[in-house]
C-alpha cells in the first residue's frame, strides 16, 4: 500500500488496479472513500481501462478477429509498477504482457498519477500507443464516497449538485447495455436527490453535461466531496441495492449499446492513438 499525505488530506493507493483505498481528513478524521466491504461491493474505486462498461457478448472485432474482454477491462485486476512516490504524488504505470495482448492486440504504456494539493486529490491517466498500428481505447474512474459521511445524517439527506443548471436524458442500461431510447431526467436541473430508489434501474448514465463539476452534499453536515471532470463527456452514477455509498464516475468511453455491431473503431466514446502519440486528461476530488 502507498500513502500520499499533506496537511489536509491521506490517500491511500494499492499498486494492484493502481486504486484508490482510502481518502482521509487529516483534521477530521472523515473518511471519504468507500472501504469496500464485499456484503455491498468489493472495491473503492478501481481504474476503468482499456474499456469502460460492458461489450456486447463480452467481446469486439478487431482486424476480423473477436476478442474477449470482461466489464471494465483488465487494469483493475493488474499489477502496477510503482514509478514515483513522493509525499504528495505517487505515479503506476501498466504496460502490455502476454495476458493482456490476448485480450487486447495493442502495445501500451498507461499511467495513472495521483497529486495532493490542499484539500484536492488529482487523478491524472497518461496514455501512449507504443506500437506501429492506430490504437483504440477508452478509461475512466470509478469511485465510491460514503454516504452518510460521518454519524447522523442519513442517506436520504444527502443530494447531488452539478455546477450547472442540466437539461439531459438519462440512458438506461438492459443486459449491462445502454439502450438506444434514453429517459428524461434532469430539466433546467441542478439537484438530484439521493436515494436508494434512483439505481432501481441500474446507474444513472449521462452524457455531454455542461457542468464541470458535481458535488455530494448533506442538508444535515457541511462535509461533503465535489468532482470536478472536464473534459469527460460521460458521467456514471451508481450505488448496488441498499448500499451506503454513491460512486460517482467520470468516463472517457461508455458500454456498447444493444445494437453495436462490435468493432472496435465504432464504438462509442472510443479514442484513437497514432503510433508513438499520447494522451492526458484528469479529474479530481476536492474534500470538505
Amino acid at each position: 500500500m502507498i500513502t500520499i499525505q499533506n496537511e489536509q488530506l491521506s490517500v491511500a493507493i494499492s499498486d494492484h488496479g493502481a486504486e484508490l483505498t482510502g481518502i482521509r481528513s487529516c483534521d477530521t478524521g472523515i473518511e471519504y472513500l468507500w472501504d469496500a466491504d464485499p456484503a455491498f461491493w468489493g472495491k473503492h474505486g478501481p481504474v476503468l481501462f482499456p474499456i469502460v462498461g460492458t461489450l456486447k457478448d463480452n467481446s469486439y472485432l478487431y482486424k476480423g478477429k473477436s476478442y474477449s474482454m470482461l466489464r471494465h477491462g483488465f487494469a483493475r485486476d493488474k499489477v502496477f509498477t510503482l514509478k514515483e512516490h513522493t509525499a504528495t504524488d505517487a505515479c503506476f504505470e501498466l504496460t502490455e504482457d502476454d495476458e493482456t495482448f490476448a485480450r487486447y492486440p495493442f502495445l501500451f504504456k498507461f499511467q495513472v498519477r495521483y497529486r495532493l494539493e490542499g484539500n484536492q486529490l488529482w487523478n491524472e491517466y497518461s496514455v501512449l500507443n507504443r506500437g506501429k498500428e492506430l490504437m483504440y481505447f477508452s478509461l475512466g474512474g470509478h469511485p465510491a464516497f460514503r454516504v452518510p459521511l460521518e454519524e447522523g445524517p442519513e442517506y436520504r439527506d444527502y443530494f447531488l449538485e452539478f455546477s450547472e443548471a442540466e437539461t439531459a436524458d438519462r440512458w438506461p442500461l438492459s443486459r449491462n447495455l445502454v439502450s438506444t431510447h434514453p429517459k428524461p431526467f434532469l430539466q433546467k436541473e441542478r439537484i438530484v436527490p439521493l436515494s436508494h430508489d434512483l439505481f432501481l434501474e441500474d446507474a444513472v448514465i449521462l452524457k455531454n453535461l455542461r457542468s464541470s463539476s458535481v458535488s455530494l452534499r448533506s442538508r444535515a453536515s457541511h462535509h461533503g466531496v465535489t468532482l470536478h471532470f472536464t473534459g469527460f463527456p460521460y458521467l456514471g452514477i451508481w450505488a448496488p441495492p441498499e448500499a451506503p455509498f454513491v460512486c460517482l464516475e467520470p468516463w472517457q468511453g461508455i458500454a456498447d449499446s444493444l445494437y453495436h455491431n462490435q468493432q472496435i473503431s465504432e464504438k462509442e466514446g472510443i479514442c484513437v492513438l497514432k503510433p508513438g502519440e499520447s494522451w492526458l486528461r484528469g479529474w479530481a476530488v476536492e474534500c470538505w
